[in-house]
């Protein structure tokens, strides 16, 4: 077990290193610092949602505990998700002059 959490956080460190090289398929969110902000605070909670589904899986989390974990964080990632999306459409329409 202790194997298979080291080769994810690898696997996390390379992808945050390799990432600046990579070709940019989308717009740059830095631009923005509270788009950059969003986009942390997102992947942020990403993994603690993928941590608590594997917290489940190693049976440190009951089903019950689990649900409501689970819940509450999905709720706290859509609302970083409707932040987000509502940033960038200000942003775009101020951008068009609007």
């Amino acid at each position: 077990m202790e194997i298979v959490l080291a080769l994810i956080i690898v696997a996390a460190l390379a992808w945050f290193v390799a990432r600046p090289l990579l070709p940019a398929g989308r717009e740059v969110a830095t631009e923005d610092p509270r788009i950059a902000d969003l986009e942390a605070r997102k992947e942020a909670k990403y993994r603690e949602i993928r941590d608590a589904e594997l917290d489940r899986e190693q049976g440190k989390l009951s089903p019950k505990d689990w649900a409501r974990v689970d819940a509450e964080l999905r709720r706290e990632a859509i609302e970083i998700l409707k932040e987000l999306d509502r940033v960038r459409a200000e942003r775009k329409g101020g951008s068009q002059g609007e």
